[in-house]
């Protein structure tokens, strides 16, 4: 028997600004922000790149992954 996967809500329209908190932080990177989104002519995204809060760097991620509330949470926790 499989487990449930919880999956958060997110709009894709409300990407941009949006907060994050990393479930496991790596290197003490648990806060982000999504500082970038690209859509398509269809409105898909296309593009999106997060920012650790505590050091400025920032890598794109599949907008996505976001959903899976094992990996992230919605705001800051």
């Amino acid at each position: 028997m499989g487990a449930i996967m919880l999956l958060n809500k997110i709009n894709p329209k409300l990407l941009l600004d949006s907060k994050w908190t990393a479930i496991k932080p790596v290197n003490k990177e648990k806060h982000f922000i999504v500082t970038e989104v690209q859509y398509d002519e269809e409105g898909y995204v296309v593009h999106c790149l997060i920012e650790a809060v505590l050091t400025q760097r920032t890598e794109p991620i599949d907008w996505q992954q976001l959903k899976h509330t094992d990996c992230w949470q919605h705001g800051w926790k």
